[in-house]
């Protein structure tokens, strides 16, 4: 059987990958930071390089 370690962040317009190690998990999903996982509070972009979610 083969662990998965790896997914994509639970925000639907976040093109980040995230190791499940370093994830902000919230109601057992996986988000690459605390601003993807709060819902973007004031529009705040999750700020990873290359990724414009709620820019």
């Amino acid at each position: 059987m083969t662990t998965v370690t790896q997914m994509k962040c639970a925000c639907p317009d976040c093109l980040c990958i995230v190791n499940l190690s370093d994830a902000v998990m919230k109601d057992d999903k996986a988000y690459c930071g605390e601003a993807c996982a709060n819902g973007h509070p004031q529009g705040a972009g999750c700020g990873h390089t290359g990724c414009g979610c709620h820019s």
